[in-house]
C-alpha cells in the first residue's frame, strides 16, 4: 500500500473499493484517452488550451480569465465570479501573490479570497499555472480513488490528496493531467 507524509503524518490511502478505480497506467491511459475524445471540439477543450497558455505567459488571472476558468469548473456559482467584488485589480493581485508564493497554504487558500472561488476552482487555478505539480481537486476524483467525501474540506486533507496524486502519477509515469483526466471520466461513467 503506497504511503506518503503529508503535513508531517504518515498517510496511507484507503484500500481500493468497489466505488475506486484501479490505478494503474493502463486504466489511466484508458480513461483519459476517452476523456479526450468525449472534449474533443467542445468549449471545455478550448478553455483548457487557452489556460494553459495563459499561465505559460503570465502567473496571475485577470477577471476575465477568472470567469471563464471559474465558469469551465462550475457554473453554478457563475453570478459570483462576476461579482463587483471580484474586480480585475483584486483578481491579479490575488492571484499574483498566490501564485508567486513557494508556502503551500498560500497558494490553495489566497484565490478563495475571491467571490465564488472554492477549494475546486483555487485548485484548477494551481493546476493551470502549474501543471506538472497540482490536479484538481473535485468530487469525481476523490470518488474514484475509492475515498470517502469529507464533509468539507481542509488545508490537510489537500495536502495528503495532492502527494497522493503525485505519488500515483510518479509511480504510474503519467502526468497529474492524464491522472486527473482518468480519474473524472471513470466517474461520469461509473458513478451513479
Amino acid at each position: 500500500m503506497a504511503q506518503a507524509i503529508a503535513g508531517g503524518e504518515l498517510f496511507v490511502p484507503p484500500p481500493h473499493t468497489k466505488t475506486g478505480m484501479r490505478i494503474n497506467r493502463d486504466e489511466i491511459l484508458r480513461y483519459c484517452d476517452r476523456y479526450n475524445v468525449a472534449v474533443k471540439g467542445t468549449p471545455d477543450e478550448s478553455i483548457e488550451k487557452e489556460m494553459l497558455q495563459w499561465f505559460a505567459k503570465y502567473k496571475f488571472l485577470d477577471r476575465e480569465h477568472l470567469i471563464k476558468l471559474g465558469k469551465w469548473k462550475s457554473q453554478r456559482v457563475i453570478k459570483q465570479y462576476k461579482s463587483e467584488i471580484n474586480s480585475d485589480k483584486r483578481v491579479k493581485e490575488l492571484t499574483a501573490f498566490s501564485l508567486s508564493s513557494k508556502d503551500e497554504y498560500i497558494r490553495i487558500m489566497c484565490p478563495q479570497l475571491l467571490k465564488g472561488v472554492s477549494w475546486g476552482v483555487a485548485s484548477v487555478i494551481l493546476h493551470f499555472a502549474y501543471p506538472s505539480d497540482y490536479m484538481i481537486l473535485d468530487f469525481r476524483a476523490v470518488w474514484s480513488l475509492g475515498w470517502e467525501m469529507p464533509k468539507f474540506y481542509t488545508f490537510e486533507y489537500w495536502m495528503k490528496y495532492i502527494s497522493h496524486v503525485r505519488s500515483q502519477a510518479k509511480k504510474n509515469k503519467v502526468t497529474l493531467r492524464q491522472l486527473d483526466k482518468a480519474l473524472w471520466q471513470y466517474s461520469k461513467e461509473n458513478q451513479k
